[in-house]
Formats: C-alpha cells, sequence, structure tokens
C-alpha cells in the first residue's frame, strides 16, 4: 500500500472484540482513536465556544464543505489562509465533501457522472458541485482530513439503485485522487452500498486498494434499523485495511459509538450532543434524560452525578430544565457542554480499556447502560415489574431504536420507520406543532382550534400539538384535536414502553387509550377509531391537519385525489391549513386540484422541504415558498403526472385544472390573492374522479 500522509500505529487490540485503539499524526497534532468528532457545520460548534470545545476535551472537529463553499466562500478562506485561522481553532479539522447534504436535496438536484447540479437553498443560485470541485473547495478550507465526494443513497435503496451509486463513488473517488495533487492534507474514500452485504464487501475491497490515507462508512444512520446498521458495520469494517483509520460517518449516540468501537471503528460524528441539548436532551452515566419532564422541576441534584464538567459541578436540574423550557440559550450551552464531555469521557474510557485488554467486559458492562432512556424517575403510568420483560412487538409493530437516538417503532410488513431519520418529538414539533402557529391562530377569530390528526401512530404529532399549546401563557381560543386511527396496536406498544418515548410522558395519551377522550386545561383530545375515509364526516371541520398515515405504497387510499377533495370539501372555508411530510409532485398536484394552495413547508431529516397546504392564499405570505412556475415546469415532465384514480380520458381536464390554478396565472401571487379558490371553482373534480 502506499504511503500514507497520515503517519498511523494501530497500538492495541483484544481477543473476543474487534476494538482498536490507535494513533495517527495530522498537520495540526496527533489524534488518539477511538475518537468523536463534534459537528461545526458553518464553522462552529452550535452552542459551544473554542473554550468550552477545548474544556470538554474535543480534539478534531468536522466541517462541512458543502455550507463553507455557500457561505462565506472560498475566496474567504484564501484570504484568512484557512478555516483554522478562519475561526481560531488548533487543532485538526476533518471536512465532509458535500454528498450527505447533496443526498438531502433530493427535490431540488440533478445528478449524472459529471457531478451534482442543485439550487442553493441559502441564496438561490444554480450550482454544480464535482469531485473536483469538492477537493479545490477543501484544499482552500485547508482541513487535515479531507473527504471524496460519494453518492449517498437511503440504507433502504433497492439493489440497482445501492449498485449504480457505488460504482459511480468509486469512479470520483478516482477523480478525487487526481484532483488532490500535491496537498499535503489527508484524504479518506468512502465504502458505500447501502443495506447489501455484498456491495459492500465489494466497495470496501475495492477502494482498499486506492492510496487513500483512511477509510468512511457511509450511507448509514439513514432509515435502516440499528441491528442492520451494526451488521453492516462490522462486515465493512473486516474488508478495510488494518494500517488505515475507519471512520463511520454521522453516528451516533452513545451505544452506537460503544458497539461501533466493539466492530473496529475509530472515528465518529454526530450532531447529537449539541442538537439534542436544544431540546433539553442530555447522555449521562445512567443513560439519557429529558429535562423537558415534569418530573425534574424541583430537582435539585446535578445533571450526572458521576460527571466532573462544570455544568454538572455548578447546575441542578431543576434550572437546566428551567432554561430548557423558557428557551433560554444558555440552557442549550450547558447541556451541550456537558454533553460532549460526556462522549469524550466515554471514548477515553473505551481507550483505556482496550489499551489494558479490558474492552470485552467493558463493553457487557456499559451496552445495557448507554442505552437507557431516562431511568432515574419512572415514566407515568408506571412502569412493568423490573422481573418482567414486556414485548417489544404488538400486530404488525416492533419497538427499534431509531437513527436519531432513542427509540422508534417500525412496521414490520412495509418496513416503514415512524420518524426514522430526525426523531418522532423533534420532528412532530418541527414539521406539525411550530408550523401550526398556535399563538397566531389564538389570536384569530372565535371558537375552538380543530385539529385533525389523520394516522395518530405512536401519538407523536398529536402530544407535539398538546405541549406547544400547554407552552401559552393565555391560549385565548381552546384546542380540540381530533386523532383519527384504523389500527391502535401501535400507540399501544409505545404506551407499553413509554419510559422510551419521552412524548408519552404524560397523562393524556393513556387517558385517551382507556377512555377514548381526555380533557385539559384549554385542551380536549379525541379518538376516532375506523377508516378516516367513513369517519371525517362525524367530526368539525378543521381548523388545522395533520396529514400523516402511511406513505403512498403501504396506505394508497388516503393519498387519492378523491380523499384530498373530501377534505377540501370538509374543511372551514375561511382558512384551513394542512401539513404533512410528503414533498412528492404527485401530492402536491392532487392538494391543488382539490382546490388547496400549496407551499414547499418546513425540511427535516433528509427532506429538504415538506408540504404546507392552505384554503386561504394570504396564510402564505412572507411565511412560505409557494409553488411557482419552476414547480409547475417540473409537474409537467413528471411520469406521475396524473392521478392513478382518474380515468385517462380525463387527463386533459386535471391538467387544465392545474395550469389555471389561481396560484399560477398571470401576475402570480397577486392575482390568487383576489381570487381565494371557492368550491363552485371546483366542481369539475368531482367530473373525472373514478
Amino acid at each position: 500500500m502506499a504511503p500514507t500522509k497520515l503517519p498511523f500505529e494501530l497500538l492495541s487490540t483484544e481477543p473476543g472484540t474487534k476494538a482498536r485503539a490507535c494513533r495517527f499524526e495530522t498537520l495540526h497534532g496527533e489524534v488518539l482513536t477511538p475518537q468523536f468528532m463534534p459537528v461545526g457545520t458553518q464553522g462552529t460548534v452550535r452552542g459551544q465556544t473554542l473554550t468550552t470545545l477545548t474544556e470538554s476535551r474535543s480534539r478534531v472537529l468536522l466541517a462541512n464543505t458543502y455550507h463553507l463553499w455557500i457561505r462565506p466562500g472560498l475566496e474567504v478562506f484564501r484570504q484568512f489562509k484557512g478555516l483554522h485561522n478562519f475561526m481560531g481553532w488548533k487543532g485538526p479539522i476533518l471536512t465532509d465533501s458535500g454528498g450527505f447534504q447533496t443526498f438531502s436535496l433530493s427535490s431540488s438536484r440533478d445528478m449524472d457522472e459529471h457531478g451534482v447540479a442543485f439550487t442553493s437553498l441559502v441564496d438561490g443560485v444554480k450550482r454544480l458541485l464535482t469531485p473536483e470541485i469538492s477537493i479545490e473547495a477543501q484544499r482552500a478550507i485547508g482541513s487535515d482530513i479531507m473527504m471524496v465526494l460519494d453518492q449517498c443513497v437511503a440504507s433502504t435503496s433497492n439493489f440497482e439503485v445501492s449498485k449504480k451509486a457505488m460504482e459511480l463513488t468509486h469512479r470520483w473517488a478516482h477523480r478525487s485522487l487526481e484532483a488532490r495533487q500535491d496537498s499535503p492534507q489527508a484524504l479518506f474514500a468512502i465504502a458505500q452500498g447501502a443495506s447489501f452485504p455484498e456491495l459492500r464487501k465489494e466497495s470496501a475491497s475495492y477502494l482498499a486498494e486506492l492510496p487513500f490515507d483512511g477509510f468512511a462508512i457511509g450511507g448509514l444512520a439513514v432509515g435502516e434499523s440499528r441491528e442492520m446498521r451494526e451488521d453492516i458495520t462490522e462486515l465493512t469494517a473486516s474488508y478495510l485495511p488494518e494500517n488505515r483509520p475507519r471512520y463511520l460517518m454521522g453516528v451516533g449516540t452513545p451505544i452506537d459509538l460503544l458497539e461501533a468501537v466493539h466492530r473496529g471503528i475509530d472515528m465518529f460524528d454526530c450532531i447529537l450532543p449539541t442538537s439534542l441539548a436544544q431540546q433539553g436532551v442530555a447522555f449521562t452515566s445512567r443513560g439519557r434524560v429529558d429535562l423537558r419532564r415534569a418530573v425534574y422541576e424541583k430537582d435539585e441534584g446535578p445533571l450526572d452525578r458521576d460527571c466532573p464538567c462544570s455544568t454538572c459541578q455548578t447546575y441542578s436540574r431543576g434550572y437546566l430544565r428551567h432554561l430548557s423550557k423558557c428557551k433560554e440559550i444558555l440552557g442549550w450551552q450547558l447541556i451541550g457542554y456537558h454533553n460532549l464531555c460526556f462522549y469524550h469521557s466515554l471514548t477515553a474510557k473505551m481507550r483505556e480499556a482496550i489499551l489494558e485488554k479490558r474492552f470485552l467486559a467493558f463493553y457487557q458492562a456499559n451496552r445495557e447502560v448507554l442505552a437507557n432512556v431516562d431511568t432515574d424517575f419512572p415514566p407515568s403510568p408506571g412502569p412493568k415489574p423490573r422481573h418482567r420483560e414486556v414485548a417489544t412487538e404488538l400486530g404488525d409493530y416492533v419497538v427499534i431504536t431509531s437513527e436519531a437516538g432513542g427509540y422508534a417503532l417500525k412496521h414490520s410488513t412495509s418496513k416503514e420507520v415512524f420518524h426514522s431519520v430526525a426523531g418522532a418529538d423533534a420532528e412532530a414539533k418541527a414539521l406539525y406543532a411550530d408550523q401550526s402557529d398556535f399563538k397566531r391562530l389564538c389570536g384569530m377569530g372565535t371558537g375552538e382550534i380543530v385539529l385533525w390528526d389523520v394516522g395518530l401512530g405512536a401519538g407523536s404529532n398529536a402530544m407535539a400539538a398538546i405541549n406547544a399549546f400547554e407552552e401559552l401563557e393565555n391560549p385565548g381560543r381552546p384546542l380540540h384535536i381530533v386523532s383519527f386511527e384504523i389500527d391502535l396496536d401501535s400507540f399501544k406498544l409505545a404506551l407499553r414502553h413509554a419510559g422510551r418515548f419521552p412524548h408519552l410522558q404524560h397523562a393524556a395519551p393513556a387517558t385517551l387509550l382507556k377512555e377514548g377522550a381526555w380533557n385539559g386545561k384549554s385542551i380536549r383530545w379525541r379518538l376516532v377509531e375506523g377508516d378516516f375515509l367513513l369517519k371525517m364526516d362525524e367530526a368539525p371541520a378543521p381548523e388545522v391537519i395533520y396529514f400523516d398515515p402511511f406513505s403512498y405504497k403501504t396506505d394508497s387510499d388516503l393519498w387519492t385525489l378523491k380523499t384530498f377533495k373530501k377534505i377540501f370539501a370538509c374543511a372551514r372555508r375561511e382558512e384551513t391549513q394542512l401539513f404533512t411530510y410528503s414533498a412528492s409532485t404527485a401530492v402536491r398536484a392532487k392538494l391543488l386540484a382539490a382546490g388547496f394552495y400549496v407551499a414547499k413547508g418546513i425540511g427535516t431529516g433528509p427532506k429538504a422541504n415538506t408540504t404546507w397546504a392552505c384554503t386561504n392564499f394570504e396564510v402564505f405570505q412572507d411565511k412560505a415558498s409557494l409553488l411557482d412556475a419552476e414547480w409547475l415546469n417540473k409537474w409537467e415532465r413528471s411520469h406521475v403526472k396524473f392521478p392513478t384514480d382518474i380515468d385517462p380520458a380525463h387527463h386533459e381536464k386535471f391538467g387544465a385544472l392545474i395550469r389555471n390554478h389561481p396560484q399560477f396565472r398571470e401576475n402570480g401571487r397577486k392575482s390568487a390573492q383576489n381570487a381565494p379558490i371557492k368550491l363552485t371553482d371546483n366542481q369539475q373534480v368531482d367530473l373525472f374522479l373514478s
């Protein structure tokens, strides 16, 4: 193998485990493994200063080429002679290539052999990212370790898609090597292959023959189960060279790190320590703690009694909870600092255990503890007796470990995972509760705010609404939530494991399941069990709709034009908003044809955006990006232009309905504002629905 730009030494291994303790030398100093790298996407680790990063024992930071290339731009880095001088960081820096970020822009990018063409969400400028441009950018940024540009696909992609992405990644790896030229910076390759063992073996073996300074495992933590990720990690690592660093990208929680080190991984990065800190979530020596729980309100004890960090030595859980509930930046900073200290302490302990040939015992002693979720206090309702093991399966659902940390539910037949990437609490809050803007709604109109929760699932969306509403000091209007669900097994299973699902640690969910309704202060929540299409007429007209059933593949009847037309007919004509996770062209076209105005909603997880629809155009003023002529052109080119529930003989009528929608008329928004859709304007839909 060719000489490396990272002088590398394998210091210790241990029989019975593939864990390794290593050291290598970068342009800015020594790195000891296992090593966790805090994510500083924009040249900063959110909520942290250089002082707190140093005190937390952070050694290597990860910055993102995609974001830094767009802003502040390469000329700034050339002026400052690199990111180290720009941000004042003295230690090593690793830069991602931008591959994952362009993967996240699936709705606004085009990829071919040459590279990735996309429209920047920052400035709206169309750009082209190629392997050569990525390396040029990373050279200007001056990172110690550069990553090749790769094509990342969902880990659940089919074999053909996964193989093509892997082969393109290999060709781009060669181009990245050539583009590096004489740079003293190290360069890592990225093994791909989704969840197919034969592709992972092929990718690792192929790249191992090329003169890279290290190797990463990419394309994981993007939809697969924890068990699958661990298996793929172990398999891929076994085909990578022993005398080069091994880096598992985008992973993960403390238990993820432990499991990956056990399987031969040296390096990690993940946003969770700081991003979850913003939500009041901390990782401790007794497991994960959610400080938003009311049980911590008067807790005078430290966050983690076994942690020597200044957060734990100075502040109580009660105070940290107060800061989190008030959304004070100090709370985010203090909890984030503790989380980083905990991560670095964990990797240091693993390294020490490997050097002393006792890692296997360390692994066995800590794997259960690190997987705990808020175990200091019993959840509500109370836990099952400790000697009884609660089943993790019910009907067609199973509890799994999610990519965002903690747990999620998986539908066994369809393989769909509830909130698989962003995490149930975070996605429900951002996509549904925050976009609903209850404070604004409370200041409008009179009477109840009626919310339809279409697809109760594990209750995360409804509980996000309840939590957001309970935070309002003087709501002014009551909230009435109507949750529709045809199969309650997912809700029942999640409640059996309420300790693993923080949003269920509230009196409302258990009462709803038992009595079919729950009443709180200015809130009432009702369960409607059965087929939504048959039951929606029984509910009062909605002002807000959370449309969150399974995908079209599993629940096709709920994604038809006929369904959206019926929802529109039930809606409050003056203003009804609908939010859904789908951003598909077909779904948006059906919403438009049904009578809604449609805009891009907030992005969550790997989705660049979601969908926000409303019966009143004025709602979108300065709040969202309405679908425009560019989207209309995309729809014209789409192979799913027409709904499957209309006869082909009526395709032209449907097309005319979309093209003549007020949203796309001449003068655009002004015209739409003066011509809100009325039901009678759209009755021709009924003429061609099958």
